[in-house]
């Protein structure tokens, strides 16, 4: 019977030291990058593809998540405040009360990393002379599992929920109120689940697995139509995004999906010409 979850988890695990936490976000964060790095590490494996450079390849993964993902949800979603905020970008320090404190990163926006990874991947194929999409199908079957991870992450935090259920059913994130509301980080990492089952069964067809492309073209367009449906269900970041007919996540999710398609087409089109 689906009744009402109360949740009222401390973000912190535990402190490191008096100003520094080790929270749940950070540990699924990192559990999701090392996870979606030892399944790469599979598929390299089994291909008897060498390892030599893999290590290089998470480094550059790592960065540009977190990079790409820290500009973007200040850019996309607080440009306005970053702008007059500059230091605060980059370093995870806020002004509280006239003096800087440590308050770890408050936002990463999932858009801004996966433009980040695209980023760094682009460079480290550069670099070694990888070809790109060869690479991109790969990491494209391992990114869900880290973006299922990272909602997780979100709902331990109790942040990014969604709107109330208006009903006897849902989830009471007791740190912000005591409304039941749809758990979207939920929603958001058992769809990437999903997605992640769905790209490793199409990997393990050769025809697919040969034609380099089809894999990525299918992430983008799975991942970011299940977050473009799930963002109904969500409450807005920001509150400009309150006289929006769609919000700020399903507007960047639309090009992801386009070209998501577009890649499956064009090499739908070029597996039949040859």
């Amino acid at each position: 019977m689906i009744g009402i979850l109360n949740w009222n988890i401390d973000p912190v695990i535990f402190w490191i030291t008096d100003t520094f936490p080790l929270k749940y976000y950070g540990a699924f964060f990192a559990s999701g990058l090392l996870l979606g790095f030892y399944i790469v590490r599979n598929i390299y494996k089994k291909e008897n593809v060498s390892l030599k450079n893999l290590d290089s390849l998470l480094v550059y993964v790592i960065v540009g998540t977190v990079l790409g993902a820290r500009l973007g949800h200040c850019f996309f979603y607080e440009s306005s405040y970053f702008f007059q905020h500059p230091i605060e970008i980059l370093l995870p320090i806020q002004k509280i009360d006239g003096a800087y404190q440590f308050v770890g990163f408050q936002g990463l926006a999932s858009h801004g990393g996966t433009i980040g990874v695209l980023i760094a991947i682009l460079l480290y194929c550069r670099k070694y002379k990888v070809k790109l999409l060869w690479i991109l199908d790969r990491m494209a079957v391992a990114v869900p599992i880290t973006a299922a991870f990272i909602r997780f992450g979100n709902f331990m935090n109790s942040e990014i929920y969604g709107k109330p259920t208006n009903g006897n059913w849902g989830v009471v994130f007791e740190r912000d109120d005591l409304i039941p509301r749809h758990p979207t980080q939920l929603y958001e990492a058992f769809s990437y689940l999903l997605i992640f089952g769905i790209l490793y069964f199409m990997f393990q067809s050769e025809k697919i697995k040969h034609t380099n492309g089809i894999i990525f073209g299918c992430f983008l367009t799975l991942l970011f139509m299940a977050r473009f449906i799930i963002e109904f269900f969500k409450e807005n970041q920001e509150a400009f995004e309150n006289n929006m007919l769609i919000n700020m996540g399903q507007i960047l999710s639309i090009p992801f999906i386009v070209i998501g398609l577009t890649l499956i087409i064009l090499k739908l089109k070029q597996k039949r010409i040859h």
